[in-house]
């Protein structure tokens, strides 16, 4: 932390650290404002949001995700202070914002809980922050450190929590086990336009994937699906769907799955619900042998990950092209 400024003395390039994230309720009561929240202007179904509400009631009203959060910054090993704000529930990113002010933060690095580049993992995060400054008189700069998704640190955390549900599989079918890497699903016109040439959503994904793949070693096949759809019926979003892939894998001879969710950085409600339920109950029912591996976590090398990006150069900021906002059609 100790690199020459711009002008150059010698000063530390940043001097808070701020984690993104996207947020969850924490209490039964907190579910539906959260949700609507989340798809606001989105033109999401009602019908839709009392479904999610139920799989959030299910566990209590209580995502993991802010859980989650707190626990990655109890890990984390850096000479700044650390603050916490989300997109949708609190602690909101507005008010870290006016406390990191109060504080006397100058310039902080923001770490974003996303790894890959689309409109909801990467601009509208900038738009979040820029919108909190904006509010915020005498907001400190604050600087997005860069996506991670072939990043060494976050690939060997998925490829050690890989390995460790390959174990979880009966040994007779470990070396035959096939991989189906999941992340969550977008509609086909923000895939299209993600990153500064379009497509990149997709490509990191399958970047992430390969790493990890060939980490495992032995020329294991591979897969990369989808899961967690939530917007109108009528617009076309990424397929294949999870589930349907699991029974195209049984239908085809398939003997054992391991699900790498590598489009999460921590086990949120997208991953205990339609993973750790949906496609285990389905498996199942199937007979198919199943194993899920953990996200990224609080790994270890996932964490000092963190460290190594604050001390890269500084990004260089998004074109405005990058990434841009979904029109949004009307109903």
């Amino acid at each position: 932390m100790g690199d020459l400024t711009p002008e150059g003395g010698r000063a530390p390039r940043y001097d808070a650290l701020l984690v993104v994230s996207f947020g969850g309720p924490e209490k039964p009561e907190d579910v539906m404002p959260f949700l609507e929240n989340v798809v606001r202007g989105r033109g999401v179904p009602r019908e839709r949001l009392l479904e999610v509400e139920a799989h959030y009631q299910r566990f209590g009203g209580v995502s993991p995700i802010n859980r989650q959060c707190r626990d990655l910054i109890a890990a984390l090993d850096v000479d700044v202070p650390v603050y916490w704000g989300n997109r949708n529930w609190h602690p909101f990113l507005e008010d870290t914002v006016r406390q990191m002010t109060a504080d006397g933060v100058r310039r902080a690095a923001a770490f974003v809980t996303s790894a890959h580049r689309s409109y909801s993992s990467c601009r509208q995060y900038i738009e979040d922050i820029e919108r909190a400054r904006a509010a915020v008189p005498g907001a400190p700069e604050i600087v997005k450190l860069r996506h991670f998704f072939d990043h060494p640190g976050f690939v060997a955390a998925m490829t050690d929590h890989t390995r460790e549900a390959l174990d979880r599989l009966p040994e007779g079918l470990r070396d035959r086990a096939r991989l189906v890497f999941t992340a969550h699903s977008i509609p086909i016109s923000m895939a299209e336009t993600s990153g500064p040439t379009g497509g990149a959503y997709e490509a990191g994904l399958r970047r992430t994937a390969s790493l990890v793949a060939a980490e495992i070693g032995g020329d294991r096949p591979w897969d990369l699906v989808w899961q967690s759809r939530s917007g109108p019926p009528q617009i076309p979003w990424l397929e294949p769907d999870v589930c349907d892939h699991l029974e195209e894998l049984h239908a085809a001879g398939t003997e054992a799955v391991v699900l790498v969710p590598i489009g999460f950085v921590s086990d949120h409600m997208e991953v205990v619900y339609d993973l750790d339920v949906e496609a285990k109950a389905l498996a199942e029912r199937l007979g198919l042998p199943l194993a899920r591996a953990a996200t990224a976590g609080t790994h270890p090398r996932f964490v000092r990950m963190i460290s190594e990006l604050m001390a890269e150069p500084e990004p260089a900021p998004c074109p405005a092209t990058c990434c841009p906002a979904p029109v949004r059609r009307p109903r």
